[in-house]
């Protein structure tokens, strides 16, 4: 009973927590888009006009909620600190702190079931969690290296490298750890670059420009250019690590045997797709982009296709061998009472724990357990090939 409430216990918790990084995480990347989009839509000031003598780069008149708003922005600074000044922040610190609470919750409580996949690599939880943790140290840190060398003053090839540093270190995840934690890991390192850059960079270059100003002295201009080409790279990275977000409702992508590059196609096709946003702010239309971007994703949705399963001979199966297979390595789990530790409730609402409800779901296990081997969850109970085998009989048999 007490593991039962403790259980359930930390199911609110995961809910709760789960929650709140969404609504941080909406705020985060809005304030990103609209402020990309700001930048890329303000208009100069007229030459020799009052604007452009206070040092307005640009400013831009817009209408929302019934009223009408006119930000501008100024070339560095203006000329006098305003009493208040609003610190986007943390939108940021919220969203990583309130995800990497979930990483903790849903992956390092639990590595043996939700990290370690035997068939990829034969890990302890506490190399699990390390291969985890390390990725996101290391991440950033190579990220922020290559962005202070010369490398950082080209935007472009620098994106071209840091994507295939970004595929380099899924294709290793995917060789160390299950395929929803090495995409999860992914994500989470991405998102501590984001997060990091504001930390790290664009929060201290403005302090510097505030404290100059309170000094009396001119801000220097390069904290604004460092903090401005931080912030593009995170609006880059929004798309990507969105998918990467909802990626584990997905078993179709991240337990493919070409799991990383499935991720690599996607993730282009959201940089692609974002790019094109960019532009069209500017006033500039290129179809070519997001086009470029549906044609990959199309191209990963026919790669990943099911196959039509190879219907073979073999002996009649009934019910009851399967039903016996199911209450051995599915049913700890999915069950009204699961005795599974770290699960208060059947994963996804699907109880198999009767003949009844086995042929219900008959469709989806068949998809999750034969098709995607998706499921037991990093085959933590050992179903073995010959199994799936059986129920791939049963239910092309009509699941009887």
């Amino acid at each position: 009973m007490e593991a039962l409430l403790l259980n359930y216990g930390v199911e609110w918790l995961n809910l709760l927590v789960r929650w709140l990084h969404l609504i941080t995480g909406i705020a985060w990347i809005g304030a990103s888009f609209y402020f990309v989009w700001l930048d890329n839509s303000i208009r100069p000031p007229r030459p020799g006009s009052d604007l452009e003598k206070a040092g307005v780069a640009g400013e831009l008149w817009a209408v929302h909620g019934g009223g009408f708003y006119n930000p501008q922005k100024y070339l560095v600074a203006p000329k006098q600190l305003p009493d208040e000044l609003h610190w986007f922040k943390w939108e940021a610190y919220s969203t990583w702190l309130s995800g990497f609470a979930l990483l903790c919750l849903v992956y390092y409580v639990n590595p043996s079931a939700m990290m370690i996949d035997r068939a990829v690599a034969d890990l302890t939880p506490l190399q699990a969690v390390g291969i985890g943790i390390g990725t996101l140290v290391i991440g950033w840190t190579v990220y922020d290296l290559l962005c202070k060398s010369p490398l950082g003053q080209r935007d472009g090839l620098l994106g071209i490298v840091m994507y295939l540093l970004i595929v380099a270190a899924a294709w290793a995840l995917a060789r160390l750890l299950g395929g929803r934690a090495a995409y999860i890991h992914v994500g989470a390192m991405i998102g501590t670059i984001m997060v990091a850059n504001v930390l790290m960079q664009i929060i201290p270059g403005q302090r510097k420009m505030v404290e100059a100003m309170k000094a009396g002295k001119s801000p220097d201009p390069i904290y604004g250019k460092r903090a401005k080409q931080r912030s593009v790279h995170n609006n880059y990275f929004t798309l990507p690590v969105l998918f990467i977000m909802i990626s584990n409702h997905y078993a179709m992508t991240y337990n493919h045997p070409y799991n990383w590059l499935i991720l690599a196609g996607i993730m282009a096709a959201g940089v692609l797709i974002r790019h094109f946003f960019n532009l069209r702010h500017k006033g500039r239309i290129a179809i070519g982009y997001p086009a470029a971007g549906m044609a990959l994703l199309l191209v990963v949705a026919v790669a990943i296709a099911p196959k039509p399963a190879a219907r073979g001979g073999g002996a009649a199966v009934d019910m009851a061998q399967v039903q016996a297979v199911v209450e051995q390595r599915c049913v700890s789990c999915h069950a009204d009472q699961p005795t599974h530790p770290g699960f208060a409730a059947a994963p996804s609402g699907v109880m198999l724990q009767t003949p009844e409800l086995l042929k219900q779901h008959a469709e989806r296990v068949y998809r999750q357990v034969v098709q995607l081997k998706s499921m037991p969850i990093g085959n933590l109970t050992n179903m073995t090939e010959e199994e799936r085998a059986l129920i791939a009989r049963w239910y092309e048999a009509g699941a009887k």
